[in-house]
């Protein structure tokens, strides 16, 4: 977050000071998506925001704003705590089943939008599933392939 008093930048906080009242408006300059929080003595805290757009398998889609500091898990207890009315068809028992697709691979649940170098101001596009586990990550065969030259496409002749 950056502490900005009306004048100009005042420097990097992690939050509010506890004990105080914080006002929390959305807004968009310039394309950027962040939210202000006013805590007083003229000071503004200001965190910067990534929107994502989410699709389900059913091509509905949602757009919901997000912290860089949110993870997969965090964004998936979002989307089930305000799974949106037109998604009712597609609702789920328990947000511990949906997993977030981001340039064809799943995300696990500790992975951070921040980690992803997500930029802001712009729509990212995530796919949302509901699937009970994670596929392993084939890193051994991979590896394996690189050192090689090998690989799983077809050789025309």
């Amino acid at each position: 977050m950056v502490a900005v008093d009306s004048k100009s930048v005042t420097g990097y906080v992690d939050g509010a000071a506890a004990g105080t009242n914080v006002f929390i408006v959305d807004f968009v300059i310039l394309n950027i998506f962040y939210k202000k929080k006013s805590i007083g003595n003229g000071r503004i805290f200001v965190s910067f925001q990534i929107n994502l757009r989410l699709i389900l398998v059913s091509g509905k889609t949602k757009e919901f704003l997000f912290s860089p500091n949110d993870s997969a898990s965090d964004i998936a207890k979002h989307v089930y705590d305000n799974w949106p009315m037109d998604w009712e068809e597609e609702q789920v028992s328990s947000p511990n089943i949906l997993r977030l697709i981001y340039q064809g691979r799943f995300l696990h649940g500790n992975v951070t939008l921040g980690a992803l170098k997500l930029p802001f101001g712009k729509t990212t596009v995530m796919h949302l599933v509901a699937r009970e586990t994670l596929p392993e990550p084939n890193s051994q065969g991979q590896r394996n392939r690189e050192k090689t030259g090998e690989s799983n496409c077809c050789v025309i002749l």
